[in-house]
Formats: structure tokens, C-alpha cells, sequence
């Protein structure tokens, strides 16, 4: 069982970008996923999740500008990251559960100019 996430990077204030996370060894279909990041010195906080029926929710923090949507033929999640600010800066982490929590190895996104 993995999760293999990609696109972080160095994006300036009021900028984009979009992580993946690719899924292996799982039913992936009927897997809800999520996003978490941990910033510099903090905990781990929930972004956003997106359930098998594709609903979604939010973090208050990301709401509106963050979208999480999922491509089941991909067997990957994305998390669309728009208007980003300095605070948004942290490594982003993947995660479903699959008889246990998995968490894939995090992606460093830092907002900077």
C-alpha cells in the first residue's frame, strides 16, 4: 500500500498550483482520501477530504480557494491550490485508510517571493 505525492514546489504569494497523490495498492474506488499539512513548528491539521460520492469538505483555513477532486481511473486525488498566501506554506500530506491509516510521504509547498 502506497500514496506517492507530487507538485510542491516554491510558488509566490497569490499564486497556484496542484498536487497528486497517487494511490497503489488499494481499492482506490471505494476509498475516501484526504489532505493534511504541517507547517514549520506546528501540528499536522486537516485540509480537505473527498468521500467515494466525490462530496467534499474544507478546512475554514483553505475554503474557497483549495479544491480536492479525484480521478478513479488515475487512482489519484489532486488538491488545487489557488490565491496562496505565506501562511499556506508547509509539507501537504495524502492519507486514506486501508485496514490501517496510511499517510503518503509529503510534499513541500512554501509560498514565498
Amino acid at each position: 500500500v502506497q500514496l506517492q505525492a507530487s507538485g510542491g514546489g516554491l510558488v509566490q504569494p497569490g499564486g497556484s498550483t496542484r498536487l497528486s497523490c497517487k494511490a497503489s495498492g488499494i481499492n482506490f474506488s471505494i476509498s475516501a482520501m484526504k489532505w493534511y499539512r504541517q507547517a514549520p513548528g506546528k501540528q499536522r491539521e486537516w485540509v480537505a477530504d473527498i468521500a467515494t460520492s466525490g462530496r467534499t469538505n474544507y478546512s475554514d483555513s483553505v475554503k474557497g480557494r483549495f479544491t480536492i477532486s479525484r480521478d478513479n481511473a488515475r487512482r489519484t486525488v489532486y488538491l488545487q491550490m489557488n490565491s496562496l498566501q505565506p501562511e499556506d506554506t508547509a509539507v501537504y500530506y495524502c492519507n486514506t485508510f486501508w485496514r490501517n491509516e496510511v499517510w503518503g510521504q509529503g510534499t513541500l509547498v512554501t509560498v514565498s517571493s
